[in-house]
């Protein structure tokens, strides 16, 4: 632990002193007492300090700022950026009868009405909104109006252009804190490195602050790495691992296509797995995590989705199929095991050939210079006199020249759009661009009967548009004649009738927003010095998960190094390459080896 303080704490701090926070603590959530790293920063946050926490996964940032916030008058403004997160953490609140509520994009406009009115009257304690959320309308001077009292900003690392999950809403918060009136603020992270420090309190523009980083040495996790030559080779060490450990695991793919085979690869061998990655809906995601929860499922395969806000104790075993890009992300994911402070195993299984993946996805991430401005070129050209060019994204690839892959135009846009350039315009829901693909014969034949409704649909829009339907027509289903129901009750028909091949559609009317200023300009304006920075610090963080990976000398020491966790020791005693195993020997294997030394 490293608590590093700018001038001397007040003896007597204003929100309450550390006996107080933990008898809150005790109150509220059934514990004794804070962990060490916490101490200092509860004493910062309740003697009005900013301050920025730095805390590994499981060492229980939140309660930094929830504590004081529940010792003192006034609204708490948490931003979070995952939808799944803030509402775990507002649920986890409520159950224990504290005052939380959160805003984002999944509420109806008069349940946000209502929250805000409930933290206007008093009535909240914790509001949670996303950073996007903070932009949108009149949200911040509406808070500003309430008071905020303390604004916390959780994932802090997102701020930093130099930190791994980089995010240009929360490069804003500067601007939000200062239009909220400048509240005291504590960000927290589980993952940032001296220089995301540093960029952190300067884009906060933190005063005086209070810096914590500690915890990051982890003592009941053990540290292995397994060298494999091939995806055979890697399937086979998984399962061996599974069975030599007992209890919860979890095992982290890079890709949903990898998720869903190493599921079938465990499912096979007899080993209860279920799947969690983005790709599946909202349902079957639920269906996964509940079943790993409630211990049905003993192993849950995921992407780096799974585990934002996840709090189960008991994992006893994180595998990595294949290398993350970055010591950040592996770190933060591994530390998803023994929560609950018992002996937990971390194992990777490493591929040379696991950077190239990465590798890959940084080149698509940074495209170079030509193919941004063969993008920006392609959008003037197609603009209207507002900067307005009614084009989707597929749309945009088919007519940039063929030398820019679709991989990179994507890439491409979104470096136009976080240097401000362009705004993205989301498909109007009640238009769209239909192109019938079946014969009057086929249509005249199949649609009839219990078809007869669907065939209507489209006898609708040939009259909206006429032949032009068989190549392709752009429609606005609320402008159908009334009784088909609009938008609503057509889409669900055009869905049936595409996966029957007789149309193919998607929504339009979207497209992308030029800014004023750079249409006019002949020169692109994009800071090229920072998106070739953004790459060369990738490239940095993925040479640095190789050397951990590769390392001859303690893992455990070279992780809080990378950090600057000040708690290092050359010999941890409980890594692969301390307990002097082999990577090919299972990690089960080196811990009875060492014992019997």
């Amino acid at each position: 632990m490293n608590a590093t303080h700018a001038r001397t704490l007040p003896s007597s701090p204003p929100y309450g002193s550390l006996a107080d926070a933990q008898a809150t603590l005790l109150r509220l959530f059934g514990y004794a007492d804070f962990r060490k790293p916490q101490k200092p920063a509860i004493e910062a946050v309740l003697a009005g300090r900013d301050a920025l926490i730095v805390l590994p996964t499981g060492g229980g940032k939140s309660l930094c700022y929830q504590i004081p916030a529940l010792m003192r008058r006034g609204l708490t403004v948490v931003i979070s950026p995952l939808i799944s997160l803030m509402k775990d953490q507002v649920d986890a609140l409520e159950k224990r009868g504290i005052a939380a509520a959160f805003i984002n994009s999944t509420l109806p406009p008069g349940a946000v009405a209502d929250r805000l009115t409930k933290a206007r009257l008093g009535e909240l304690q914790l509001l949670y909104l996303a950073p996007e959320r903070m932009d949108a309308g009149r949200t911040i001077d509406q808070l500003r109006e309430i008071g905020v009292a303390l604004l916390a900003v959780d994932e802090a690392h997102c701020i930093s252009e130099w930190g791994h999950d980089f995010r240009p809403a929360y490069r804003r918060i500067g601007r939000i804190r200062q239009g909220l009136g400048s509240p005291q603020t504590v960000a927290l992270t589980a993952t940032a490195t001296p220089s995301v420090r540093e960029d952190i309190e300067r884009q906060l523009q933190l005063k005086d602050a209070v810096v914590v980083v500690g915890g990051f040495d982890r003592t009941n996790l053990s540290y292995f790495v397994t060298s494999t030559r091939t995806q055979a080779d890697k399937d086979k060490a998984v399962i061996s691992c599974i069975r030599e450990h007992e209890g919860a695991a979890i095992v982290y793919a890079p890709t949903r296509k990898a998720v869903e085979r190493v599921t079938h690869v465990l499912s096979k061998a007899r080993i209860a797995a279920v799947a969690y990655h983005a790709g599946l809906d909202e349902s079957h995601r639920r269906r996964a995590q509940d079943a790993f929860m409630g211990e049905d499922s003993r192993v849950i395969v995921a992407t780096s989705a799974f585990g934002m806000g996840i709090d189960k104790p008991d994992v006893r075993l994180v595998v990595h199929h294949a290398m993350p890009g970055s010591l950040e992300a592996y770190y933060q994911e591994a530390g998803r095991a023994g929560r609950d402070g018992k002996h937990s195993v971390c194992v990777l299984m490493h591929s040379y050939p696991d950077r190239f993946t990465h590798e890959y996805f940084i080149e698509g991430a940074h495209p170079d210079r030509s193919a941004v401005e063969q993008v920006w070129r392609t959008l003037r050209d197609h603009a209207d006199h507002t900067g307005f060019a009614p084009l989707t994204l597929s749309q945009l690839s088919d007519i940039v020249p063929k030398a820019v892959n679709e991989r990179h135009v994507g890439a491409a846009v979104r470096v136009l759009a976080q240097n401000g350039c362009l705004l993205v315009e989301p498909p109007a829901p009640h238009r769209v661009f239909v192109r019938l693909l079946a014969s009057p014969h086929r249509i005249s034949t199949e649609l009839i009967g219990d078809r007869a409704y669907d065939r209507e649909i489209l006898r609708a829009l040939w009259r909206a548009v006429g032949p032009r339907l068989e190549q392709g027509a752009s429609i606005d289903l609320d402008g159908l004649p009334p009784g088909l129901g609009g938008g609503v009750g057509v889409t669900p028909v055009l869905e049936r009738l595409q996966a029957e091949q007789f149309v193919v559609w998607e929504r339009s009317g979207g497209g992308f927003v030029l800014e004023g200023r750079a249409v006019v300009e002949n020169n692109v304006p994009v800071d090229w010095s920072m998106l070739a920075r953004r790459r060369a610090v990738d490239l940095d963080r993925l040479d640095a998960m190789q050397r951990y990976a590769q390392t001859h000398a303690c893992r455990r020491a070279f992780v809080l190094r990378y950090f600057g966790d000040p708690d290092v020791r050359t010999d941890c005693g409980a890594c692969d390459r301390c307990l002097g195993s082999k990577p090919s020997r299972s990690p089960k294997t080196a811990r009875v080896r060492a014992r019997a030394k």
